[in-house]
């Protein structure tokens, strides 16, 4: 029997259900009798609705209702912030006013007997708008720049303007990056049933308790009158993580027609109103002595949010506590646009902001004469000088070792561009990668069942990652069971409440509460054998027993032991318990806790026409206990590749007549495709946290993202001697002077 599982490399185990058409997602849970609702977007970019004309729409065939700010129900939209929303501004109410305040926002819904009855309807319906001209663009001397409300955004310490003024080697520029669309694989869908007070939602979520708790706060029904299912996620980046208007729509339309409704959103409608990553603006100064050691860093960002909402990221987190340095400087504005609201994209904050940070540290390396990771080097710090506390660990260097050795740095020679293959220029890149290891409050249950087979719930989801195959190795190795015998159920509300499936905090948070619940449930079991008449250990100590290779044993001994199948037959019934997991506040007050990297990154650039190539990417981390090396192996790529598109590619475009996105579509959104891959490696350095969290793990799927943008760019400088501060880098700038 194995039991040794965490550490081990394991296949998915929800995957024959996923190559064989077997898992379920949201749009695949059709309901007898259910109608079909799609939504109709504004065409204009700020404004009011004047007039809609439904005349001809509700005469088309199958056609059962056109609902919009006219007819649609008074919703009663009760206060509710979950942690993923904005701390300031108010969600839009869907349909219960006449304005607008974005292009693309929902101002009806068309429900009929089919999708292509309701398609057709909805492209009949007639709609007068009085247009105003929105803003768009951050950069336009119009938008007004404000500070951030929610909570303190500007920290400094010493002096870094004077610090700056007199360092004898100073790097001052700004960066300036685009806005990004999630583009999951799956789309946004939602079938809402109601019976009487009470509705199901089969939604696409990230956050299924958060769902659950916003759309009854939304109709102003109990919370257990809402329940949300979402077994299986096709994709999301972050882009599920609130509770959308189409989600509102589905139920407001199911329970206007008195009969289930499924929503989907086209492609198109996912650039208007599920979330985008802002397009920032930043300035990086730093200022070193002659010899590499960092006097001052200055950080500035503005990112894009709606006017409605303050939208906020971590964009100048990093630069506190990532390089030893006396005088930081950090400041952090909102551009109010007339968009929709931003959401949190896969490394929120970190990624756009290290790409401005390291982009300057490799522009300082070469002007310094000094090998960027030799720079790096010399300003690693002893302790978070932001917070002024140790780190429970960190493994900068580490990884630049590794990732060094396996990367090849050796053979890049200093001077950009004198490095090539042929005629292609070729460039060697490297920057630092991190994000918070962060930790959240999340709950677990667990069933010993008369099969000798354990079930393990919580309300997770699971996008991707291999959450259904980690939390089974967790619950086995606590368990003693083999991995087979572990049935784990995520993807329900009413399961053990666990936080977001997003921050890398999953396997912290919910993997820590499956091992509470195992721990309680060999509790339980323990005390019934010990007090059950039908079991040779009755009448003796508990304390006398111990749990090895899921048997129940006296201490010391080497007998078989009694197992949980023996006890759950003598017990006529299963045993459960219930595990929940936090962290200690007090070993967060003492201790910095960060998850760090080094991604390095090889290109080739064609000098005559200016194409990019990305041949390999590596990445060495430091994410304290692997539970999975397979499935963090995969989960690194996958963030390089966005990193890829970040660096590249992926670029949202507004029209700035109306905000509408130009590029709504797949074939004009360029994303990196198979033939784009390069070679991609992920390597761990051995890190032993024990103040993280129980299980000693770290967030692991936003970081590889973080880093490989900034790689890319520090290469392409490298192959080429041109320094592009705006991402994505396209091959016009590789031709331009």
């Amino acid at each position: 029997m194995t039991t040794n599982l965490i550490g081990t490399a394991r296949t998915r185990v929800d995957g024959p259900q996923k190559v064989t058409g077997g898992a379920r997602y949201a749009a695949d849970f059709n309901q007898p009798g259910q109608a079909y609702a799609v939504i109709v977007s504004s065409t204009i970019g700020l404004g009011t609705v004047t007039d809609i004309d439904s005349t001809s729409a509700e005469k088309m065939p199958g056609v059962i209702a056109v609902i919009s700010h006219r007819n649609a129900e008074r919703l009663p939209y009760l206060p509710h912030r979950a942690i993923i929303d904005p701390a300031s501004g108010e969600r839009l109410h869907v349909l219960q006013d006449d304005k607008v305040r974005f292009y693309g926002q929902p101002v009806a819904v068309v429900v009929a007997d089919s999708i292509d009855h309701a398609e057709r309807a909805a492209a009949e319906l007639r709609i007068s708008y009085e247009a105003q001209q929105p803003l768009t663009d951050p950069t336009d001397q119009m938008v007004e720049r404000i500070i951030p409300e929610a909570g303190s955004v500007d920290r400094s310490r010493g002096d870094a303007d004077k610090a700056v003024a007199e360092a004898p080697v100073v790097i001052d520029e700004t960066y300036n990056i685009a806005r990004e669309n999630h583009n999951p694989m799956e789309p946004h869908a939602t079938v809402a049933s109601w019976s009487g007070d009470r509705v199901t939602l089969w939604s696409k979520s990230q956050y299924l308790v958060n769902e659950q708790a916003e759309i009854a706060a939304v109709f102003g029904v109990p919370l257990e009158n809402v329940e949300v299912v979402c077994p299986f996620i096709g994709g999301a980046f972050g882009t599920s993580l609130r509770t959308w208007p189409h989600v509102t729509l589905a139920a407001l339309a199911a329970r206007q027609i008195r009969r289930p409704v499924k929503l989907v959103l086209t492609r198109k409608q996912m650039f208007f109103t599920t979330g985008h990553r802002p397009r920032t603006l930043q300035r990086v100064a730093l200022g070193a002595t002659s010899e590499g050691r960092l006097t001052a860093v200055i950080h500035e960002g503005t990112g894009e949010t709606s006017r409605y909402e303050q939208f906020t990221e971590a964009l100048t987190s990093v630069t506190d506590y990532l390089y030893s340095c006396p005088n930081v400087q950090t400041r952090y504005r909102l551009a109010q646009l007339d968009t929709s609201t931003p959401n949190h994209m896969r490394g929120p904050g970190e990624a756009s902001g290290i790409f401005a940070l390291e982009s300057a540290i490799d522009e300082l390396s070469y002007k310094l004469g000094i090998d960027p990771i030799e720079l790096r080097r010399r300003n690693e710090p002893d302790i978070d000088e932001g917070e002024n506390k140790p780190f429970s660990s960190r493994s900068l260097i580490q990884c630049y070792d590794l990732g060094a050795e396996r990367f090849g740095w050796k053979r890049r020679t200093a001077q950009p561009r004198s490095m090539r293959d042929g005629r292609l220029l070729i460039g060697m890149g490297t920057a630092s990668a991190t994000y918070p290891a962060f930790h959240a409050p999340a709950n677990a249950r667990v069933r010993l069942l008369a099969d000798g087979t354990a079930e393990v719930e919580a309300a997770a989801s699971d996008m991707g990652p291999g959450t259904y195959t980690s939390m089974s190795q967790v619950a086995a190795e606590f368990l003693g069971l083999p991995l087979e015998r572990i049935r784990f159920k995520l993807g329900r509300s009413d399961y053990p409440q666990t936080p977001s499936h997003g921050g890398s905090w999953t396997m912290a948070s919910v993997g820590s509460a499956i091992r509470a619940a195992c721990l309680e449930v060999q509790a339980e079991a323990a005390r019934l054998a010990t007090t059950s008449a039908n079991l040779p250990v009755s009448g003796t100590s508990i304390e006398d027993f111990e749990w090895r290779e899921g048997t129940l044993r006296r201490r010391g001994e080497a007998s078989l032991g009694i197992s949980y199948q023996d006890i759950v037959v003598a017990n006529r019934g299963p045993i459960e318990a219930s595990g929940s997991a936090q962290r200690d506040p007090s070993v967060a007050e003492r201790y910095s806790m960060h998850s760090f990297g080094a991604v390095f990154a090889e290109v080739a650039i064609d000098p005559d026409v200016g194409t990019i190539t990305v041949r390999r990417i590596v990445g060495a981390y430091g994410i304290g206990r692997v539970v999975n090396p397979l499935l963090a192996r995969s989960q690194c790529t996958g963030g390089m590749i966005g990193g890829m598109g970040m660096a590249l590619m992926e670029q949202t475009a507004l029209d700035p007549r109306d905000g509408r996105p130009v590029n709504a579509h797949m074939a004009d959104y360029l994303m990196p495709v198979n033939l784009d891959i390069p070679a991609l490696e992920a390597h761990f350095v051995e890190e032993i946290d024990p103040h993280v969290n129980p299980l000693g793990v770290k967030g692991l799927g936003e970081i590889a993202l973080v880093g490989t943008a900034p790689a890319i760019a520090n290469a392409i400088f490298h192959a080429t001697g041109k320094r592009v501060r705006t991402l994505p880098i396209r091959i016009e700038d590789m031709l331009t002077a």
